[in-house]
């Protein structure tokens, strides 16, 4: 991408080119700068992030609110990175986001495989993608497979008979996404692509061995919880769940009659997803020590110094957790993420920041669990190395590693053998029968 200056720091190596990201969410617009270097290495030169505005569940429902958080976001990283960025990278996280897997094959010969075939099967690729009146996102070779051989990541100067490719789509409702889109235009900057937040995520905050036995990354967003399945590498599929770690604070603010933002603090300095037997005894302020006097009104409950009992605390939170976790397991088995190798969890999203969650959703599922980070990457500050900023930091990592869309190769080619309809629909069942 085209920056009018690219920043080069005492002691560390020569960046070569940079990146940049947004991150729209319900709760957050998030920003980050970074700078792949001669080594190969991401340096992140500059992040900021402050409170959305004009977004409800991934959705912009003020685009001049929006816009101003998204500019604002921006300049903060830009400041610290010392770079002005023309062009950015977006996440995406509500927009009614769909994923589907797509395969097509073609016949080789028992020949090498050179670079035109592979060009030829993502051409032929498009003919397979069917989005039915909605909005491609990213459309991307998988693996390959060549004569029933699975998991080629490069086919390239192998002998076949046949060489397939599953493909993964990402689909999106196009109306949301424009609105997206023209936001961040609004605040002068040209968009490279939107991203689909599982994918993001997925980069940042899973394993390679991980996406390839089979891995389900749970997204706890401000107002959005998506689901996605990986298994063999690649994203087989997604959910939206219309529940978030916001809908935890509105519950607080109910159960007390206080505030949102004293419910909010509440759930951050005091919540917890994991009951103690000393909550009962401890009292915890609504009010935070610099709030003035009388801010915001006498939770109920409360002792004369507004103090509620811990455990009561606790116990909202936990019940919506409850909730939430039955929709997640519900959501998972209607995935198919239910055999042997459907075991692993990853929990990421500023939800995930809750204390006891991974035990909690452990215990829920049934299934191992983990909270998912960005990983460690230079520069990145301790207070964006969180679950929160995971689909941030994706999208840099995502946007460096230079990813392929169908859509944007070769001329045009007709294949010897295409699936479609039934077929396909046969192909990905088998796919997620081999992996679940």
């Amino acid at each position: 991408m085209a920056n009018r200056a690219i920043p080069q720091r005492p002691g560390t190596p020569k960046i070569v080119k940079v990146f940049g990201a947004v991150n729209i969410g319900s709760f957050r617009v998030s920003a980050m700068i970074a700078g792949l270097s001669e080594t190969g290495e991401m340096i992140v030169l500059g992040s900021g992030h402050r409170a959305a505005q004009g977004i409800k569940r991934g959705y912009v429902t003020d685009m001049q609110a929006a816009t101003h958080a998204v500019r604002d976001a921006i300049e903060r990283a830009e400041k610290i990175a010392g770079v002005t960025l023309n062009s950015v990278w977006i996440g995406c996280a509500g927009a009614g986001l769909a994923s589907t897997l797509a395969r097509v094959e073609v016949d080789i010969g028992g020949r090498r495989i050179e670079a035109d075939d592979i060009e030829h099967l993502l051409v032929a690729g498009r003919d397979v993608i069917q989005p039915d009146g909605r909005m491609v996102l990213h459309a991307q070779p998988a693996h390959y497979t060549l004569d029933g051989a699975h998991g080629v990541s490069n086919p390239r100067g192998l002998h076949a008979e046949r060489l397939a490719v599953d493909i993964h789509v990402m689909l999106a409702d196009g109306a949301p996404v424009r609105n997206l889109t023209e936001c961040v235009q609004n605040a002068h900057l040209t968009v490279e692509a939107v991203v689909g937040s599982p994918v993001a995520a997925g980069h940042a905050a899973l394993t390679p061995e991980e996406r390839e036995l089979g891995v389900a990354l749970v997204e706890f967003g401000g107002e959005v919880t998506n689901v996605s399945v990986y298994a063999g590498g690649m994203l087989l599929g997604m959910t939206a769940i219309p529940f978030g770690s916001g809908d935890v604070t509105d519950a607080i603010a109910s159960a007390f009659g206080i505030r949102r933002y004293q419910a909010e603090r509440l759930k951050c300095v005091h919540g917890s997803a994991i009951a103690s037997p000393t909550d009962h005894r401890e009292m915890v302020p609504v009010n935070a020590p610099n709030d003035p006097d009388g801010a915001g009104p006498v939770a109920r409950h409360a002792d004369d110094k507004n103090r509620i009992p811990r455990a009561e605390l606790v116990s909202v939170v936990t019940q919506q957790l409850g909730t939430w976790m039955e929709e997640v397991g519900r959501t998972l088995k209607a995935m198919g993420f239910t055999a042997q190798r459907g075991q692993q969890v990853v929990l990421t999203g500023g939800g995930a920041e809750l204390p006891g969650l991974a035990d909690f959703a452990q215990s829920a599922l049934a299934k191992p669990t983990r909270i998912g980070k960005p990983p460690q990457m230079t520069g990145l500050p301790e207070a964006h190395a969180t679950p929160g900023f995971a689909t941030l930091a994706g999208l840099v990592l995502y946007a460096a590693a230079d990813p392929v869309d169908i859509r944007s190769v070769g001329p045009s080619y007709q294949p010897t053998t295409k699936y479609t309809g039934a077929k396909l629909a046969g192909r990905v069942y088998r796919a997620l029968k081999e992996y679940f």
